[in-house]
C-alpha cells in the first residue's frame, strides 16, 4: 500500500505522536532538552488544541516525553534496563547499550555477620563475610549502588580483585557458578549515604532489587542494588 495512504488513514495525534518520536530518535531534541509548546505544535499542524494535546499527553504516559508545571514539556530521561530472569554483569549491560561504564569502589573488607545477615547465609552469627560497596555509572551518570556480601567459602579471592577492572558478578560468575538465586524488588527510600552516591534527593523513590545467590549447595553472596527510580526499570522473560 502507498505509504501516504498510509499517512492518510493515520489518525493525527498519531501522526503527530509519531514525528515527535521521529525527531527525538534523530537527535533533534535531546534527554532534558524541551521540546515545541502545544501551541507552537496546533500551527505547524493546522489542528485543534485537543489533538495536540493528546499526541501530548499519550507520549507523557508511555514516558517519552515528561511534563513540568509552568516550564514546558521535555524529553524523559531514558529507562535504563536490567535484565531480571538471566543474571548479567551490570558493565556488560551498559556496554551492549553502546555506553560506557565506570565504577568506584566505596568498601572492600572483611566484617563479622550479625545475626540476620548469618541467618541469610544459613551461618553462624558472628561468622566472617566480605563485604564490598560499589557505584556503577554510565555514562558519567551514578545509575547504581551495589551492597554486596559473599561467602568466603565461595569465593576465596574476593579482597583481592581490582573492582576497577572487573565488577563483582565477573569474579563471582568465575569463582562460584550460579546453582539458583531468589529476588524481590520492591520500590524504598534510599538512606542518606546512598542518595550521596547516587546524586538523588533522599526523598526520591529508589528501585530496589535484593538478590541471593548459591553455589556449590551454599549461599555465595546477597546483594542489594539500588537503582534512581526514574531511570530504571527491569525487564525479563520466562519461557
Amino acid at each position: 500500500m502507498d505509504h501516504q495512504i498510509l499517512q492518510e488513514n493515520t489518525p493525527i495525534f498519531q501522526r503527530i505522536k509519531d514525528y515527535l518520536v521521529a525527531e527525538i530518535a534523530a537527535g533533534r531534541w535531546k534527554e532534558g532538552e524541551v521540546v515545541p509548546s502545544e501551541q507552537a505544535l496546533v500551527r505547524q499542524f493546522g489542528v485543534s488544541r485537543m489533538t495536540v494535546n493528546r499526541a501530548v499527553r499519550e507520549l507523557t504516559a508511555e514516558q517519552v516525553l515528561t511534563r513540568r508545571q509552568g516550564s514546558g514539556t521535555f524529553v524523559a530521561p531514558k529507562k535504563y534496563q536490567a535484565t531480571l530472569v538471566e543474571i548479567k554483569s551490570i558493565a556488560d549491560e551498559i556496554r551492549a547499550r553502546g555506553h560506557e561504564h565506570a565504577s568506584r569502589l566505596h568498601l572492600l573488607e572483611q566484617e563479622h555477620a550479625g545475626e540476620a545477615l548469618a541467618r541469610q547465609f544459613d551461618l553462624p552469627p558472628g561468622s566472617a563475610l566480605f563485604h564490598s560497596v560499589i557505584v556503577h555509572f554510565e555514562n558519567g551518570k551514578p545509575i547504581q549502588v551495589e551492597d554486596r556480601w559473599v561467602n568466603p567459602a565461595s569465593a576465596p579471592d574476593y579482597l583481592k580483585q581490582d573492582y576497577a577492572v572487573i565488577t563483582p558478578n565477573q569474579h563471582l560468575m568465575e569463582a562460584a557458578p550460579l546453582q539458583g538465586a531468589t529476588y524481590s524488588i520492591e520500590a524504598l527510600s534510599p538512606p542518606k549515604e546512598v542518595a550521596q552516591m547516587l546524586a538523588i534527593d533522599s526523598r526520591a523513590s529508589c528501585l530496589v532489587l535484593k538478590r541471593k545467590t548459591t553455589s556449590g549447595g551454599l549461599v555465595a553472596s546477597v546483594v542489594t542494588m539500588w537503582h534512581p527510580g526514574d531511570l530504571y526499570q527491569y525487564t525479563g522473560s520466562v519461557g
